[in-house]
């Protein structure tokens, strides 16, 4: 049996049947022809359909606007060029496509014949299948810049769906638009890359799947480029494109840049999108960008970038320079479309505090081989200290070391800068001063090279080649004078000679003549010269030379006289501009104004304006541009919406900056009638997720798109379309308000795409791209869904908040939960934050690290587990948004109000704050109103309860996450609705409430304070229940300044005692407040009244007006003192002690003002009562001052505090009774309180250690040492706040010195406390007369009994008759002269002695005859001695009356120290510690009774000298 194949394209009808191949396939042998027919058929809808969607309609022109006849011929014309271009592109395209139809008509051919050959079973279309492919891909090798084609046929049950990849990456048509279109059709499945590049050269794989597997076809792709050909090739059916032009494009703006605000050193990127009609893709819109009205060029300082889609210039080192109106102009059919937009850029922080921003504009003229001239524009200076000069540097294009030209400060704004090296390239930059320190630099300029422009003007004529010595200039004048310098110009000669010629100028006093050369030192080149050093009101006159290597030219015509310009300028109008006239401003946009002002009545160069605002009410200004602006007009944007504001004008040029102009009058931002936001179409939404389905409808939801266009998106349209299809329908015609929606009517087991257009005021957004293939199938898991629309508020550096929506899903029981999972971005390790399900839907997540960035999802729970996770949130960032603020609570001052405030760190004129309680919008509720003003917003309670409680957080719209939370408690409530009561229900405010103060004539003050009165207030006293008026007893009074209303009780007694209440009325404000004087409190204000009444009295006679107190002088003295008043000269002023009276040796004077008593060397018995009487006949005043118990305690530590601070440290002294250790200052007492330690252990008093002092001295002795005794010992004296310490470590070679001298200085003790010695009865000097009888008697001492020698005249005495010896029981010796005579007279003296040492005694005898005068006696002799009457010795010590023996004139026993009996002859031991002077007086030794030249006794005198050394 023969068939026919007739072509697709040639058959008149065509059927609609299925698409799937599987279908053609039947179970009947009967119904073969049929089915072949059926197979025919659908080739040819195939066909059919192919052809319908790869054929395009003709590019139609559309007409936007009414034409002139001009205009629409060159419409015609340009219509006509496109039209010619577009019909090469369709017939290239159509050749194309009539070579896939072609291919496509072969494989289906193929294909039939294979389905006739082979025969299928009936059952095989119910038998499942795994994909299969019946047309493998096929690997293609193509030039760059052309279209391929990748298909293949695949076949399964059920039906594959195939994926395409390259290299093993998905490919995305939406990644690159325009790019890949990917086709499923009929079973033919295509990848159609639409122009091929070399990078697309890669291994492309179609991955077929179902659910009884994968099959995998795969192919390779090379794209080649032609042997020199550039991106502008055009090879084989590709058109040339680049015959159309860019301006023959249609384009509309979309997304425009706004007002913009930098920072120097920041970057900033302006974009524009767009849509272009055709977008060729290697025909881009033309488009240009200006600045200012001036045209940028592309540069490392500004990037361009232009494609179908967008345009942007990106400015990637922002300055000041770069500030100003930027326009984007691009050129379309109709003519051209522009955007224009300020770009603000402010100071960057200065590198000292108070300095001035940089300098801009920086430019060099007059580029001369030596001589450039650099000018420059001021900065603004608003709040920092006036600009006192510039420094201008310069740097070698190619280096980074930057050399200052200037040593001083240039004031104005221009600088001539000389000694450049000649064919060198250089930049400049500068740098202002002020008082506070340099400014940043400014940018630097562009390059300049130092060559001199007239060289290459230089004749080259012949004539000019003949000449060797150049003409003399011409034409020199000053091309600029300023106060400092001036800088000459000339024309070059004519002709110039040669050789290259320099220059010389010389300078001369206008009228002398006397030519001075100026340029020495410098070959000038340029015909441009800066002249310093000219004097002040002087006129110069110049000439220049022209020289060469031939000679030199004959001078020029000399300069008209020329002057300096002085501070109020002149020759040159010179000086800042005047201040600029009236400003006016007036309202423009949302957050925006309309400055404009009056010119200066003096422009003097005019370089621009400096425009400053203020907050009405703040004195700190700002800056509204920071580039001078040229016009007088200027619109200040950035300001806070419902804010009042002022603003001032300054005036620029070289010289600095005008006074500021007059303030304008305060403006509130707001838009002006018919001038809001300019609006456009929302962006596209995105991240649109399934939700649920139930197998023929599917419930999506999507995000807000991120940009809403200016102003609110109140409507959401969805399209759908079959996953295979290529045509979008329409979902709902009405839009939807929520980000929601149930697309109905779809078929189970088809995957559907859907996109969503959001749309505004200003019209329809774009649509989203396509969402990911969803299956319409229905939901049967007991799980719940996905949860959506997720969001974050409070992002700050360590927490943040999370929220989302309920599932629209529930699953088998209803949701109980939630699960947040979290992860860094880029990671795949999720955890999970809550342990336990949440049951509400946000949570507060904290711990978070500063600066990272994380993502979320969330899992819904119900009773039968857990649910899908929702899609991931929008990576966050946990970083506080600079200058964020906190929700604040209070309470209106004026209308008791209690509020909810928070102010915006940041807004915009679209942002709207939208207040939250628990997380669920508030919108219109009666219980609370939300009001805005600028950056704030309020949300005040109306009738607050406890159903108010709770978390309330509110978010600004249309900013980078700008929000905030409180949790309003119970307590919180409780105080502000007490202050709101307050509020409302007025109150006089008390500082202080009803009180009383005994004055100083025992009068009572009762008083109160209110925080604030008017002067209307009224007031009223009670007293138990009765009003009081003011009048005799009573005075009232009241001071408004103050708040202190008053009433004074002249007699206050036993009666006043009771209830005192004072009513006050302020306005509407009252208040009452009272005071109970009963009971013991009347008594205490009774009896300091009394006491005050007496007091007064005292007073008006001599008084104490201090009484007695105690002070300490620095040598520990205590000083009884007091102070008096109301004296003269005849009062009298006692001290008295127990009432006894004692007599200062000064006595007190009381015309000074202050008497005192001294009380030295205080101890326990100068206790007692001290009285101070002051009297005269005015009167008598008593003081007195106890001093015991507290007060003695008081002062012993005062002494404590002064004598611990004097204490010298511990002095080692050794006495034959042991070790003492010493310490020496101002005063000591035993009642100080001193403690004594060894080794940290408290020392008691004892036998062993014995504790003692003197006046000047503490001191502890170790009696009887031993080594238990070695140690650290310390005297803690305390004053009762301060604990004086002083140590001494009594240990090692210490220890072995001490005790060493210890037991010397015992053993001398043992022997001088044995030797023999005269106790008493001998006197010093006798004077007897002759014939008398002289008994010299003593008593003796000694142990062992000491032997006793009389001698005279250093003789011995021998008994005899004349003289008698005698030693009467060891004890009493006497010498006795029977008949004195005179040659008895001598010096007799007695020598006791033992073993450990003795004594000598003289006595000095004088004998006169009878009738002679009696000698004179010396010193220490009576006048006369009594005779013996007897020559029997003496019993006792003291001789009986009988016995005539003078009676000494003092005592002879020796006094023995106290401090130490150690012998003054004994040598000092050497002490570990030095040893200083004692400070006990020297005692007077004795007259020796023996010749110098006498035999010297080895025992010392009886007066020694004490070893207790003195204090240092």
């Amino acid at each position: 049996m023969a068939y026919k194949v007739i072509p697709w394209y040639k058959k008149k009808h065509v059927s609609q049947v299925k698409s799937d191949y599987a279908y053609h396939h039947t179970k009947h042998a009967v119904k073969q022809h049929t089915e072949r027919k059926s197979s025919f058929i659908s080739v040819s809808q195939v066909q059919a359909q192919a052809e319908e969607a790869m054929t395009e309609p003709a590019y139609v022109i559309p007409v936007f606007r009414q034409r002139t006849a001009e205009e629409t011929e060159e419409y015609q014309r340009v219509a006509t060029n496109v039209g010619k271009g577009l019909s090469v592109i369709q017939e290239e395209l159509h050749r194309m496509r009539m070579a896939t139809k072609a291919q496509v008509e072969s494989l289906e051919i193929e294909r039939e014949v294979k389905g006739m050959m082979t025969r299928r079973l009936d059952l095989l279309d119910e038998i499942p299948k795994m994909p299969d492919f019946l047309l493998a891909l096929r690997s293609h090798a193509v030039w760059e810049k052309t279209p391929v084609k990748l298909f293949c046929t695949v076949e399964g049950n059920p039906r594959p769906i195939v994926k395409w990849y390259k290299g093993g990456v998905p490919v995305n048509p939406l990644n690159v638009p325009g790019k890949y279109k990917i086709e499923s059709k009929y079973g033919v499945h295509s990848l159609i890359i639409s122009r091929c590049m070399v990078s697309d050269t890669a291994e492309y794989s179609a991955v077929a799947t179902n659910p009884h597997g994968t099959a995998t076809s795969k192919a390779m792709v090379t794209v080649r480029r032609p042997a020199g050909a550039g991106e502008s090739s055009q090879l084989g059916l590709v058109p040339h494109l680049t015959d159309i032009h860019p301006s023959k494009l249609e384009v509309s703006l979309l997304d425009r840049f706004r007002v913009s605000f930098g920072v120097e050193g920041s970057s900033i990127s302006l974009v524009c999108t767009m849509v272009v009609v055709p977008d060729l893709p290697n025909v881009p819109p033309y488009a240009q960008w200006y600045r200012d009205d001036k045209l940028l060029k592309p540069s490392k300082l500004a990037e361009m970038a232009v494609s179908g889609s967008a345009a942007r210039l990106t400015l990637p080192h922002l300055a000041k320079d770069d500030e100003g109106l930027y326009t984007l102009r691009i050129f379309t059919k109709d003519g051209t479309a522009e955007h224009s937009a300020y770009l603000f850029v402010s100071d960057a922080t200065p590198f000292a505090a108070g300095a001035p921003g940089a300098p801009m504009s920086v430019k060099a003229y007059d580029i001369n081989s030596d001589y450039v001239l650099v000018a420059w524009k001021p900065p603004n200076t608003v709040n920092e200290a006036p600009i006192s000069g510039y420094f201008v540097d310069r740097c070698e294009a190619g280096s980074d070391t930057w050399v200052q030209c200037n040593d001083a400060p240039v004031k104005v704004c221009k600088y001539p800068v000389h000694g450049l090296s000649v064919g060198h390239s250089y930049h400049f930059r500068v740098r202002a001063v002020n008082s506070a320190g340099i400014s940043r630099p400014s940018r630097k300029s562009d390059k300049v090279t130092a060559l001199d422009a007239a060289e290459s003007e230089r004749l080259q004529g012949t004539e000019e080649g003949y000449v060797t010595i150049p003409g003399e200039p011409t034409d020199v004048h000053a091309s600029e004078v300023f106060k400092s310098y001036v800088v000459l110009s000339w024309k070059p000669p004519s002709p110039r000679g040669r050789a290259p010629p320099w220059y010389v100028i010389e300078k001369c006093l206008a009228g002398t003549g006397a030519w001075q050369r100026i340029n020495t030192a410098v070959k000038l080149h340029s015909p441009r010269y800066p002249v310093f050093d000219l004097q002040d009101g002087q006129k110069y006159q110049f000439r220049v030379y022209s020289v060469n290597v031939y000679g030199s030219s004959e001078a020029s015509a000399p300069s008209e006289p020329i002057q300096k310009v002085d501070g109020d300028g002149i020759e040159l109008p010179v000086g800042v501009p005047s201040a600029p006239g009236k400003v006016a401003a007036t309202r423009n946009t949302k957050s925006s104004v309309f400055v404009q002002w009056e010119a200066p009545k003096h422009l003097k160069n005019l370089v621009g304006y400096y425009i400053d605002g203020r907050v009405v009410g703040s004195k700190e200004w700002f800056p509204c541009n920071n580039k001078p602006f040229k016009h007088t007009r200027f619109v200040v944007h950035g300001l806070i919406p419902g804010e009042s504001y002022v603003f001032r004008v300054q005036a620029v040029n070289i010289f600095g900056l005008s006074d500021e102009s007059q303030e304008s009058s305060p403006i509130s931002v707001e838009p002006a009638l018919g001038k809001g936001a300019e609006y456009a179409t929302p962006s596209a939404p995105y991240g649109i997720t399934m939700l649920s389905s139930d197998g023929s409808s599917i419930t999506l939801a999507w995000r807000s798109p991120k940009h809403c266009g200016g102003s609110k998106v109140n409507a959401y349209y969805v399209d759908e379309r079959d996953a295979d299809s290529l045509v979008w329908k329409e979902v709902n015609l009405t839009g939807v308000k929520d980000r929601i929606c149930t697309v109905d009517n779809l078929t189970e087991g088809t995957f559907y795409e859907f996109r969503v257009q959001a749309g505004n005021m200003a019209g329809v957004g774009l649509p989203s791209a396509p969402s990911l293939p969803m299956k319409c199938e229905a939901w049967t898991m007991e799980q719940p869904g996905p949860a959506y629309d997720l969001s974050f508020s409070e992002v700050r550096s360590h927490s943040l908040v999370i929220l989302w929506k309920a599932p629209v899903y529930s699953g088998a029981s209803a949701v109980s939960g939630y699960f947040v999972d979290m992860a860094k971005k880029g990671s795949s390790e999720f955890v999970t934050l809550n342990q336990e399900a949440v049951t509400h839907r946000y949570l507060q997540v904290t711990g978070l690290e500063e600066g990272e960035t994380y993502v979320f999802k969330v899992r819904a729970v119900n009773a039968n587990g857990v649910g899908r996770a929702s899609q991931l949130s929008e990576p966050v960032c946990a970083r506080a948004l600079p200058g964020t603020h906190e929700i604040v609570a209070g309470v209106d001052e004026e209308t008791g109000d209690i509020f909810l405030s928070l102010e915006a760190c940041e807004i915009c004129e679209t942002s709207k704050f939208v207040w939250s309680k628990n997380y669920k919008p508030i919108g219109d509720c009666p219980r609370v109103a939300v009001t805005a003003k600028g950056r704030t917003s309020r949300l005040t309670f109306t009738n607050p309860d406890k159903d108010d409680l709770g978390k309330y957080s509110v978010v600004v719209t249309d900013t980078d996450g700008v929000s905030a939370s409180h949790t309003l408690t119970e307590d919180a409530l409780n105080t502000m609705l007490e202050l709101s009561y307050a509020i409302r229900h007025p109150i006089v405010p008390l500082k202080h409430g009803l009180n009383y103060e005994v004055l100083e004539k025992g009068h009572v003050r009762f008083w109160l304070q209110a925080v604030k009165l008017s002067p209307s207030v009224s007031y009223r006293f009670i007293v138990n229940n009765k009003e009081v008026t003011s009048g005799e007893g009573h005075k009232m009074s009241h001071d408004v300044a103050t708040g202190i209303i008053q009433m004074t009780v002249d007699n206050f007694t036993r009666a006043s005692e009771g209830t005192y209440t004072v009513q006050i009325h302020d306005g509407k404000a009252k208040v009452q407040s009272s005071l109970v004087l009963v009971g013991d409190v009347f008594k205490v204000a009774l009896k300091e009244a009394e006491f005050q009444r007496k007091e007064h009295i005292r007073k008006q006679g001599p008084h104490f007006s201090e009484y007695l107190y105690f002070t300490v002088t620095e040598h520990c003295t205590v000083m009884l003192a007091c102070k008096v008043a109301n004296v003269k000269k005849e009062t009298t002023f006692h001290w008295y002690k127990e009432e006894d009276e004692i007599v200062p040796d000064t006595p007190p004077n009381v015309m000074s003002g202050a008497c005192a008593l001294p009380i030295p060397l205080f101890s326990r018995k100068d206790q007692g009562v001290y009285k101070a009487v002051l009297s005269d006949d005015r009167g008598k005043d008593t003081s007195v001052l106890d001093i015991s118990g507290q007060v003695f305690d008081d002062i012993i530590n005062a002494i404590a505090q002064i004598a611990g601070a004097s204490a010298s440290e511990l002095v080692l002294q050794c006495t034959p009774e042991g070790i003492r250790l010493q310490c020496y200052m101002n005063y000591y007492t035993e009642e100080m309180k001193t403690v004594w330690k060894h080794k940290e252990s408290k020392i008691s008093s004892s036998e062993k250690m014995r504790i003692g002092g003197t006046a000047e001295m503490a001191w502890m002795q170790i009696c009887d040492p031993s080594d238990k005794e070695k140690g650290h010992y310390s005297i803690e004296i305390s004053d009762g706040v301060k604990t004086h310490t002083r140590t001494f470590d009594l240990s090692g070679q210490a220890y072995t010195d001490a005790y060493e001298e210890y037991l010397r200085l015992k053993a001398a003790a043992f022997a001088e406390k044995n030797r023999g010695r005269v106790v008493g009865g001998l006197p010093d000097v006798v004077t007897i007369m002759e014939e008398k009888s002289l008994s010299l008697t003593c008593t003796v001492w000694g142990e062992p009994t000491p032997e006793v020698t009389w001698f005279k005249n250093e003789q011995e005495v021998i008994s005899t008759e004349h003289a008698k010896l005698t030693f009467d029981g060891s004890k009493f010796a006497s010498l006795v002269i029977d008949r004195v005579t005179p040659e008895d007279s001598g010096k007799y003296s007695i020598n006791v002695r033992n073993k450990y040492g003795g004594e000598f005694v003289e006595i000095t005898v004088s004998v006169y005859k009878h009738g002679e005068q009696i000698p004179e006696h010396k010193l220490g002799q009576p006048k006369m001695a009594t005779p013996v009457a007897t020559s029997v010795p003496p019993k006792s010590p003291a001789p009986p009356s009988k016995t005539p023996t003078p009676t000494p004139s003092k005592a002879h026993t020796p006094a023995p120290s106290v401090k130490s009996p150690t012998p003054a002859s004994t040598p000092v031991p050497k002490s570990p510690t030095p040893t200083p002077k004692s400070p006990t007086p020297k005692s007077p030794t004795p007259k020796s009774p023996t010749p110098s030249r006498g035999i010297k006794s080895p025992t010392p005198p009886r007066f020694m000298k004490s070893p207790t050394p003195p204090r240092k």
